[in-house]
């Protein structure tokens, strides 16, 4: 083997000189390798996988901006914002009102004689909640429904009926409690519900006939064992002067739309006005997110030329499609009318503008011009809400496309992976080709080492 030496030093041959040998960098070497055959390949997911999470993530700007949109159309779609009410009391201390349905505007004069109550009675003096009261049966109606405890010597003190009463599942609707005064222990019962038709009667029958002194009978004028506290009684009331009566002091039923709560005995009017502001900020938020989603669309599909930049979604059919349809419905006429009669613009730039006198001008019939305008089949709700409901939601298009780009996703992962398995192959064959070179380098060096030393020595016994 001819073997070029460039000087006497073993380690400066002609093998060191190439970088190989026992001092050759595998590790270094082969990263090299394997990232130089990895690179294209690489660039290619990471380029197609950032391609894609921009658009997963511009088309979740637009479904949001959209999902908004369509939450704004809520109250002009079911048209609870042109029919809001305003419900005031001239005094609240006597009557309080809300509007739970669409009342008539008007004003009303009414009159609280007498508020419902529930009956509460009280039975005589015992030494303690622990005295035994009687034996027998024990029975205590509200109308057609009824209780019957039985009694006896383990469980007739009075605390122990308290608890029975409390605690029976098939209770009518009373409840009983103890009250200590200085003269003793009280049982007392009150009924859950007011209203005289709701008041309670106690019997007793069998046992010792000492249950008696718990007897209540409100048709009977002597013999009761319980004092009455409180009569059970209906609310009584006028309404501009028609007598009307309640079992309860919360009623729904005397005027349309309006819970009335009766708090005393005494006079109030009672208004109930148009309340415009529901329906201006309903109006105004649906403004302002159609304008929130125009500027998302333009900021997606814009071109900067100067910096030569463009938006995740520049040139979408889809993302197109859909900005077209919202203007042409915006700027287009429902149910006969347009957008512009009510003070809603749209301008060149694509975005809606409110002007706010105009709106209240048509909103000064009570909302009856501008919820005609939202109303019906052909309505602006209905015209918005249809395109809306195939663009979002679980079945939407914005959907399908999201689906779409994560499979893309899922699959450009399967590929990283494959590349990592084939690049991890790669690199075990590599190390393993290399160190045997280097191993075989190693061993080509000892060998020039070794002719070196006995061609110096042949050398040197030649000058002698």
């Amino acid at each position: 083997m001819a073997i070029t030496v460039g000087s006497t030093t073993p380690t400066s041959g002609l093998l060191t000189s190439m970088g190989v040998g026992s001092g050759l960098d595998v590790a270094s070497l082969v990263s090299q390798l394997v990232a130089a055959k990895k690179a294209p390949q690489q660039n290619q997911i990471t380029s197609q996988a950032n391609a894609a999470n921009t658009q997963l993530s511009a088309l979740g700007q637009v479904s949001a901006a959209l999902s908004a949109l369509q939450s704004a159309m809520a109250p002009l779609t079911d048209g609870s914002a042109f029919t809001a009410r305003t419900v005031g009391s001239s005094d609240t201390t006597v009557l309080g009102a809300s509007a739970t349905g669409t009342p008539v505007n008007g004003s009303y004069n009414i009159v609280v004689t007498q508020l419902a109550s529930a009956l509460k009675a009280s039975s005589g003096a015992f030494a303690s909640s622990t005295a035994a009261v009687g034996t027998g049966t024990l029975t205590i109606a509200v109308g057609s429904q009824s209780m019957s405890l039985t009694l006896d010597s383990t469980n007739n003190s009075l605390a122990a009926i308290r608890d029975a009463i409390n605690g029976a599942s098939s209770n009518p609707g009373v409840s009983a409690t103890i009250v200590t005064g200085t003269d003793g222990a009280h049982l007392v019962l009150s009924g859950t519900r007011t209203g005289a038709a709701n008041g309670f009667s106690v019997s007793s029958s069998g046992g010792d006939g000492k249950l008696a002194a718990l007897k209540y009978d409100p048709a009977a004028s002597t013999g009761n064992g319980l004092n009455v506290v409180t009569a059970a009684a209906d609310a009584k009331y006028s309404i501009d002067g028609l007598a009307a009566s309640s079992a309860g002091n919360t009623v729904s039923s005397a005027i349309d739309g309006l819970t009335l709560s009766l708090v005393k005995a005494g006079s109030s009017t009672l208004s109930v006005t148009s309340d415009s502001s529901k329906a201006t900020g309903a109006l105004t938020n649906l403004v302002n997110t159609y304008n929130s989603f125009v500027g998302i669309y333009q900021n997606l599909t814009r071109y900067d030329a100067t910096s030569g930049t463009a938006g995740a979604l520049l040139g979408d059919a889809t993302l197109n499609g859909i900005n077209n349809t919202l203007s042409s419905i915006v700027g287009g006429t429902a149910n006969g009318a347009s957008l512009s009669s009510i003070g809603i613009s749209l301008q060149v730039d694509g975005t809606l503008k409110l002007d706010s006198g105009k709106l209240a001008t048509a909103l000064g019939d009570g909302g009856k011009q501008v919820g005609a305008l939202f109303g019906g089949t052909n309505g602006f709700a209905a015209k918005l809400n249809a395109p809306l409901t195939s663009w979002v939601g679980s079945q939407g298009v914005l959907a399908s496309r999201t689906s779409s780009i994560g499979q893309q996703l899922s699959d450009l992962a399967n590929q990283q992976t494959a590349l990592n398995s084939r690049m991890d192959s790669l690199t075990a064959l590599y190390q393993a080709q290399f160190t045997a070179l280097d191993t075989l380098m190693s061993k080509l060096n000892s060998t020039s080492t070794y002719l070196q030393q006995q061609f110096d020595a042949l050398t040197n016994s030649s000058k002698k």
